[in-house]
């Protein structure tokens, strides 16, 4: 793996990280991702220079903006109600564990003894960052799994739509394209205040994390292989769980924080695997 897509899968796992946990911080948090999109597609309509957009990557486009749209509206929901510690870990990490079952199910693809073990690796960690009581969480839980399974769903939209366009145009379109609606739903549910008050300096940095930090990664991806791209850009799912910690004073506890570790080795695993 080329020392640059190395520094830039990181990169991106750090910017993820990151924009997770400063929307976690934000009063409103449907406010604050509504104008950070907004935000984010001003400050990177340059973009759109970088080529152009055929017919043929227009479906997968709408396809991804509708699964970005459910992904940006359950993310929101889930940080005004649970913990980053748990939300985090829990949506990264099976993600990638529902592509693989998609392939296995679905598409009738080969898993390997690697893969497999991966997504061991990776349920028993969401195990532990989940916990095993009883009472209560269940929803949010429950919420976490479906942004997963939006991730699931874009991530392969997403493969097949930047091979027919410029992986920069294509997220701007993409990320317009979902923004525009979201930001209607905001508005109409909350009024003007809520957003004019998420208008700082650490909304656009929201922004910038969430368009700037996809780029990178699909910027790695000229570089180098999906396989370890996708197994850096994950330890994400470490980094995130550290901040709630440390940041946040959230009580991760052994068990959370060794079971985000688990779910990111079983993540590298399975992109190793793979390729």
């Amino acid at each position: 793996m080329p020392l640059t897509a190395l520094v830039l899968a990181l990169a991106s796992a750090v910017a993820s990280a990151v924009w997770n946990l400063l929307l976690k911080l934000a009063d409103d948090t449907e406010a604050a991702t509504a104008v950070a999109i907004a935000l984010g597609v001003i400050l990177f309509a340059p973009a759109l220079a970088f080529g152009g957009i055929p017919a043929a990557a227009w479906p997968f486009i709408a396809a991804s903006a509708v699964l970005q749209f459910a992904y940006f509206t359950l993310l929101a929901t889930a940080y005004r109600r649970a913990e980053l510690s748990l939300v985090f870990p829990l949506a990264r990490g099976m993600a990638p564990v529902l592509v693989l079952l998609i392939g296995l199910v679905a598409l009738h693809v080969h898993a390997s003894a690697g893969e497999l073990v991966g997504v061991l690796l990776v349920a028993v960690g969401a195990v532990a960052v989940r916990g095993i009581r009883l009472a209560g969480g269940f929803a949010d839980t429950g919420i976490a799994l479906l942004i997963a399974v939006c991730i699931a769903g874009y991530t392969l939209v997403d493969k097949h739509g930047v091979s027919l366009a410029s992986p920069f145009a294509y997220l701007e379109v993409v990320m317009t394209l979902l923004g525009v609606p979201y930001l209607a739903m905001v508005t109409r549910a909350k009024g003007l205040q809520p957003l004019r008050r998420e208008l700082r300096p650490r909304t656009a940095v929201i922004g910038i994390g969430i368009i700037g930090g996809y780029d990178l990664a699909l910027e790695g991806l000229r570089l180098a292989a999906a396989a370890p791209v996708a197994a850096v850009r994950e330890s994400s799912v470490v980094i995130g769980t550290a901040l709630a910690a440390i940041v946040l004073r959230e009580r991760v506890g052994l068990a959370r924080f060794g079971g985000a570790c688990l779910v990111a080795a079983g993540i590298m695993l399975l992109a190793l695997a793979a390729g």
